[in-house]
């Protein structure tokens, strides 16, 4: 059931879905639907042998926690001389940033958990700007009006080709590897966390997915569905129903986020 959150004039409403799709054998996807603030996370998990759900759980489970810790501590967790842009910036990468150390940590003390890992990409809205925190290869993508655009990047081998060789997309699409991750959490001590804000208006839509949305559905497709109901909820059965009907070879997760009038 979706709920929304006050974030200044705004009314910010959520829904969110995970699924275990039609090939994997386990859902190794977490997902964070808010409760508290206006905050939501999708992490994808890899590894095997379960230790993908492991690290996405850590993730989730992380970044919400310590997005409660800081917002109880109040201004003095942060210099005072730093403008909300620059502190709501740190304290996205930050949160991301001890969620890789965790996993790190995690992994290096259980033998069994070596090589975990995770994509995860999560969202924060506060006074008029959404702040995104993006590793890896699942995505999210802003709807306004007709148009769908994707707000990150993917960390692949692919993208990273393409802007070695300055190829296009078509001419890569025959690449050997090419949906191989080359940025997660979890693989390293240290993480790059790429961290995107910009100001959201009334009637935006943002869709956060997993590659098993992504992978399934074009972005026109996703745009469809996502704006054929006012429901988020039936939104999100509606695009995961989708990628399973094309196939669900991978775990499906999409949280529906849209920006409203009070």
């Amino acid at each position: 059931m979706s709920i929304s959150f006050m974030v200044g004039p705004h009314r910010v409403r959520f829904a969110g879905k995970t699924d275990i799709g039609r090939v994997r054998a386990q859902n190794e996807d977490n997902v964070l639907v808010p409760k508290e603030m206006a905050l939501a996370v999708v992490s994808d998990g890899m590894g095997g042998h379960a230790s993908g759900e492991v690290a996405s759980r850590i993730t989730v489970e992380t970044i919400d926690q310590y997005y409660r810790d800081t917002a109880r501590s109040g201004p003095n967790t942060w210099p005072m001389k730093l403008p909300n842009l620059e502190v709501e910036r740190q304290r996205m990468a930050v949160a991301i940033q001890l969620a890789n150390s965790n996993i790190f940590e995690t992994a290096a003390a259980d033998g069994s958990k070596k090589g975990m890992g995770c994509t995860v990409d999560a969202m924060y809205f506060s006074q008029g700007r959404f702040y995104i925190g993006h590793v890896g290869d699942s995505r999210v993508y802003r709807i306004r009006g007709s148009q769908i655009q994707a707000l990150t990047e993917d960390h692949s081998f692919l993208n990273d080709f393409l802007r070695m060789k300055e190829m296009s997309s078509d001419e890569g699409i025959n690449l050997p590897h090419k949906n191989v991750v080359v940025r997660a959490l979890g693989l390293n001590e240290q993480v790059h966390v790429d961290v995107i804000h910009d100001e959201f208006k009334v009637g935006d839509l943002f869709l956060i997915c997993s590659d098993g949305l992504s992978g399934m559905l074009t972005d026109p497709q996703m745009r469809e569905i996502s704006t054929a109901t006012n429901s988020l909820d039936n939104a999100c059965n509606e695009l995961i129903k989708s990628a399973n009907d094309a196939g669900g070879n991978d775990n499906i997760s999409a949280i529906l986020i849209r920006v409203e009038k009070p």
